[in-house]
């Protein structure tokens, strides 16, 4: 168990010796203060709540911050957020540091959001869509690994500035596919400059590796299916039938589904076609609708 340091139990008695004075003012300074140290010690999963604590100055110093916080438990995924290409199992710790460094994809969240790109929420990328805090990127992200193999192919739908998509690949070998699907032509373009800003990128792109299309994320992507994984960027009405169509044996499925209410739904196919769902935790996404009108 964790315990409380020496100042903070001075607070916590100060806070109660005021607290008998039964001022308005103080009430909320008590108030606010075990809020915050609730916090400290039992930090909620996958929450907004946690974006004032886990943001940062710089990329690395978010994703440090989402891993102090319990936000990012897997290294692998951390790694693929700092933009490390995941690698076979290497001989050395020499071996391993020099591969590290020399396949560095530059995957700063920098070049994906305009706006506070290292704050823990989400933020406006034009054409009313956003990208997603970093803490649910991650989120999404363990929760595909287990089917990130090397040669997996994987499709992000609502993939908007491409951030995401870049991780995914990070998280697969050179011979994986990812395909980003966006209904909006805009965001297709915008993910497609923001990939070419690294070396890395570039290559995908040119090799086809990482490939944004236009089209309606509702109905996936048939033509470079089926995927291992398969992740939704926006909130669904309803869980769409042809996406799970559209996943391997096996293969899942990453989708927020509700409207007011919305959960996060893991959708697994096993290698026998057989379907099993899973309901996750309560978030708030933009929906997955048609394209706007000129």
């Amino acid at each position: 168990m964790t315990q409380i340091s020496k100042s903070e139990a001075n607070v916590i008695h100060t806070v109660i010796r005021i607290a008998y004075k039964r001022r308005p003012l103080h009430l909320i300074l008590i108030f606010v203060i075990f809020i915050s140290i609730a916090l400290r010690y039992y930090p909620p999963q996958n929450s907004p709540t946690m974006a004032w604590m886990s943001s940062g100055s710089s990329n690395a110093a978010l994703i440090n911050n989402l891993k102090s916080h319990g936000l990012i438990t897997s290294e692998r995924v951390a790694q693929a957020m700092l933009g490390v290409l995941s690698q076979p199992p290497i001989a050395s710790p020499q071996e391993h540091k020099e591969k590290a460094s020399s396949n560095t994809t530059q995957v700063d969240r920098a070049h994906y959001s305009p706006t506070l790109p290292y704050q823990d929420s989400p933020q406006p990328i034009g054409h009313n869509a956003t990208i997603s805090a970093p803490h649910m990127h991650a989120s999404a992200a363990e929760s595909l690994l287990p089917f990130l193999h090397p040669t997996a192919r994987i499709l992000d739908i609502g993939s908007g500035s491409g951030y995401l998509t870049h991780v995914l690949a990070n998280l697969i070998g050179p011979e994986g596919k990812v395909v980003g699907v966006d209904h909006i032509q805009p965001l297709v373009d915008l993910a497609t400059a923001n990939m070419a800003k690294s070396e890395e990128g570039r290559k995908w792109l040119a090799t086809g590796k990482v490939r944004f299309v236009k089209g309606d994320g509702r109905e996936g992507w048939k033509a470079e299916g089926p995927y291992d994984a398969i992740h939704v960027g926006a909130a669904a009405r309803e869980e769409h039938k042809g996406l799970v169509e559209q996943l391997g044996r096996p293969g899942r499925l990453f989708i927020p589904v509700g409207g007011y209410e919305q959960y996060i739904w893991v959708v697994d196919k096993g290698a026998d076609g057989e379907v099993k769902r899973e309901k996750g935790f309560a978030v708030r996404y933009v929906p997955l609708t048609d394209a706007p009108k000129p």
